[in-house]
């Protein structure tokens, strides 16, 4: 496990999946991580070569047909620790045989997490080597324990966006795909934090004007503010009446019902020209 700390955070990255594993808060001695109990085994998993489901668990690239899982592979990969300070750390992820049976393309992928005061930033940075296009999309997947208070309930707690919003939600079907259309959660910035909100899977946000949302009880001082500039799609989800709520930034999104299956044409979809470098930052910045 490597661990990074100031006075006012503590962290740990575990290699296995590059998987941010605690975002302690050294003033109010809380962890703001989920931890990873039964109902969802997970802290924070990274998504990689896609996010989210693939029609039929299958993509084609070049008139061949690949299969990967749900969200990709690089979740269940362990990345080489390739820099560590007290306050920084770089992992890396290259390809290798089990992936180029089923990725057909030569990455690096890169996970920095730094923490500056009271904030930790999250940097996803794939590099392609090769000298073909490489087409990849990126996103996360935190959790965040709620209520972070043992006085307040799951209720007590709102999602309130910096942009004033049309929320409009696309569903999800049974498998995983996106529907062709969607409806309307609210027409404020402020989502209510319940459980029932995720009793038909994920909220999906596409190109919201806002780029941070804020967790936060008018009931508590105890609040974070997860920025995502630059992710074109957001998810909000939690498993069925958890105590946890995921806020994912994504630069991708899960195929469409109707999707034609071929890789360059998946929605979200990033090609990234040989010795180029993409690169995206996440953040959570704990209110003291």
């Amino acid at each position: 496990m490597i661990q990074l700390k100031n006075t006012h955070l503590q962290v740990q990255i575990h290699p296995k999946g590059a998987e941010l594993q605690q975002l302690f808060h050294v003033p109010s001695q809380s962890d703001y991580l989920w931890n990873a109990q039964a109902v969802w085994g997970k802290h924070s998993p990274v998504l990689f070569p896609i996010v989210g489901s693939l029609k039929g668990n299958t993509y084609r690239y070049q008139k061949i047909d690949y299969q990967l899982p749900r969200h990709g592979f690089a979740r269940d990969k362990v990345f080489l620790v390739e820099e560590q300070t007290e306050n920084k750390a770089t992992f890396l992820l290259t390809q290798d045989e089990s992936t180029l049976a089923n990725y057909p393309f030569e990455f690096e992928l890169r996970l920095i997490y730094e923490i500056v005061q009271n904030q930790l930033n999250v940097t996803y940075q794939v590099h392609n080597p090769a000298a073909n296009q490489l087409w990849f999309s990126v996103g996360g997947h935190p959790a965040f324990h709620v209520p972070f208070d043992k006085k307040r309930t799951y209720d007590d707690y709102t999602l309130n966006f910096n942009t004033e919003e049309e929320l409009w939600r696309w569903p999800l079907s049974p498998d995983g795909l996106i529907e062709t259309q969607p409806t309307l959660v609210s027409t404020t910035n402020s989502l209510a934090l319940t459980k029932s909100l995720f009793y038909e899977d994920a909220l999906v946000f596409k190109h919201l004007n806002s780029t941070a949302v804020t967790l936060s009880s008018v009931k508590g001082s105890n609040s974070f503010t997860f920025g995502f500039r630059g992710f074109p799609y957001v998810g909000i989800w939690a498993a069925k009446d958890a105590d946890f709520v995921c806020i994912e930034p994504w630069c991708g999104i899960a195929d469409s019902v109707d999707s034609t299956q071929e890789l360059t044409q998946k929605e979200g979809i990033i090609c990234l020209e040989s010795n180029q470098t993409f690169e995206r930052t996440w953040s959570v910045s704990i209110a003291e």
